[in-house]
């Protein structure tokens, strides 16, 4: 496995908390802590969330455009299998509204761009 380079572990990071405001917010039952790789802070995932969150990490540690990396919505290869795409525009969505509500300024970057 390659080592986990910083953009990486910023992504999966982001993903990892996306997630977690979706999962936190729809109230999901039976929700675990789960660790997010290269970060010391672990997330609160039910177990379909966390099978989502678990796909989404194993397909940005593949990611093949590591040195020229652009966000995914802008990515010109398409990873996520259709219905994971559609789930992640779902999550990004719903969690990015969330969290500019709450304050966090700083995903107002990554949300539009």
């Amino acid at each position: 496995m390659q080592t986990m380079t910083r953009q990486m572990a910023k992504d999966i990071k982001l993903i990892g908390r996306f997630t977690e405001v979706w999962c936190a917010g729809h109230r999901h039952e039976g929700r675990q802590s789960l660790s997010v790789p290269g970060s010391d802070q672990p997330v609160q995932l039910c177990p379909e969330c966390a099978e989502f969150f678990e796909y989404a990490v194993m397909k940005r540690q593949k990611c093949p455009l590591e040195a020229e990396k652009p966000s995914c919505k802008h990515c010109r290869i398409h990873c996520y299998a259709p219905q994971q795409r559609a789930t992640v525009r779902q999550i990004m969505a719903w969690s990015g509204r969330r969290m500019l509500l709450r304050g966090r300024l700083d995903y107002l970057w990554h949300y539009f761009f």
